[in-house]
């Protein structure tokens, strides 16, 4: 089940960043008092009370001029709006009512999402309390008092997005339909790759970069079977702003990995896989989501006899930290061994949701133990106890042992590969949790 996404959205150095990684509890975003200098990653995944979700911090807008902070924060707006299910609109008490501070709450006022005004840098409610209330002059409610670097007011402010969060049909499982979402670099070829997959020209395809609007989710039925495309949304072709469009490149790609099961990862054969892909596939990765890498244009490729394991090695090495993707090579302009694409994606479908019983888990971790000893640290040895599986979509594996700090991730991984050789589980990742016996 996707879930729901937070987004920030505020004019620069009013302490989005800051919001971003008091909430995320630990610094990801890089905080300096200069307007625009997020640079680092942008999503993390939080949790408060029984609620998780993914926020997203829209930060990193150098501005030129009055004009372009107001642009720019239009844009950071609408892709909020795009994206995400609450929006947290972040203000700064000490400058005060701003201008574009009115002209954007217009337009998410408009948005009819819901949105939770935040005034930051409150360190004390008694000296800065009618300052405060000059923001119900926006006209998007009531506006919460709070102090991102010292932690104050956080609480009241998370109740209030977590009281927005849409209804979720607890019964989605596992018979819904699948959802396929196409990622990667603007320009190449997500659109013409869709349009492949449906059979006809229903996205807009262009040789300019950023195209694609917003996400557009694509119901298809191929060969009896039910599909939900998600093409992510392109990005717009801004001047001298290389920095934002991988932001938003990586805001609508995080939104669209979410609301998906498996992802298909685009890469352009002519350029080859960048470190961009890599960032892109990150993640995917992490998200848990099945994974397909489909190298694109590859008729527009020079080829020898060589040249597939060439460009195998290199994607592998430059996405080593998820050797269990399926790869394909692919042309969305010919067709060339798209059609393909259907299998490998049932493929992965099946294997993210593949569930193995325990007593055969535990016989595959018995035989791993005998042929390798678990390690050992000061005469302590690891003792492997049991192993269940406990969800899906990753398929998620919680081992029991007698002391959790013993247990070396390339253990982890030597059990993982094992498994991996009982079952493929091609094109998804695993996950481990290590619990010592009794805890829960």
């Amino acid at each position: 089940m996707s879930k729901p996404i937070v987004a920030i959205v505020g004019r620069p150095n009013v302490g989005k960043s800051t919001l971003f990684n008091a909430l995320a509890g630990e610094r990801i975003s890089i905080v300096k008092d200069t307007p625009g200098i997020t640079r680092d990653r942008i999503y993390a995944e939080v949790t408060w009370l029984d609620k998780t979700f993914t926020l997203i911090d829209t930060g990193g807008i150098e501005p030129e001029s009055k004009d372009v902070i107001l642009s720019q924060m239009r844009e950071q707006a609408q892709i909020a709006i795009d994206t995400a299910d609450v929006i947290i609109f972040i203000v700064d008490v000490k400058q005060g009512l701003q201008d574009a501070d009115s002209k954007v709450a217009d337009m998410l006022r408009r948005s009819r999402k819901s949105v939770i005004l935040a005034v930051n840098k409150v360190d004390s409610m008694a000296k800065y309390q009618n300052d405060v209330y000059e923001f119900y002059n926006l006209g998007i409610g009531e506006p919460y008092a709070i102090s991102a670097s010292n932690m104050l007011g956080l609480g009241d402010m998370l109740d209030q997005v977590i009281a927005h969060f849409p209804e979720r049909d607890e019964e989605e499982g596992e018979e819904e339909i699948p959802k396929i979402a196409i990622i990667g670099k603007p320009n190449v070829g997500k659109s013409s790759l869709l349009n492949r997959l449906i059979g006809e020209n229903r996205v807009i395809v262009s040789e300019i970069a950023g195209t694609t609007r917003d996400a557009v989710d694509t119901p298809v039925t191929h060969n009896g079977k039910d599909y939900v495309f998600i093409d992510t949304a392109g990005l717009r072709r801004k001047k001298n702003v290389k920095q934002d469009l991988e932001k938003y490149m990586v805001v609508r790609t995080v939104s669209a990995i979410e609301r998906s099961d498996i992802v298909i990862l685009l890469i352009d054969a002519v350029e080859g896989v960048t470190e961009q892909e890599a960032k892109i596939a990150g993640i995917a990765h992490e998200s848990g989501r099945g994974v397909i890498i489909a190298v694109n244009k590859w008729d527009a490729v020079e080829k020898d006899d060589k040249t597939i394991y060439k460009y195998e090695k290199k994607i592998r090495d430059t996405l080593s930290f998820m050797p269990y993707a399926e790869l394909i090579f692919i042309s969305a302009l010919s067709g060339q061994r798209v059609n393909k694409l259907y299998d490998l994606i049932d493929l992965v479908i099946e294997n993210h949701a593949l569930r193995i019983q325990t007593g055969v888990l535990n016989e595959i971790m018995s035989e791993a133990v005998a042929l390798q000893q678990p390690p050992s640290d000061k005469g302590r040895r690891l003792k492997l106890f049991y192993m269940t599986q406990v969800s899906v979509k990753p398929p998620t594996f919680v081992i029991f042992v007698n002391d959790k700090e013993l247990m070396h991730f390339s253990y982890t991984r030597y059990l993982e590969n094992r498994i991996r050789e009982a079952f493929g589980f091609r094109g998804t990742p695993l996950r481990f949790i290590i619990r010592e016996r009794g805890e829960k």
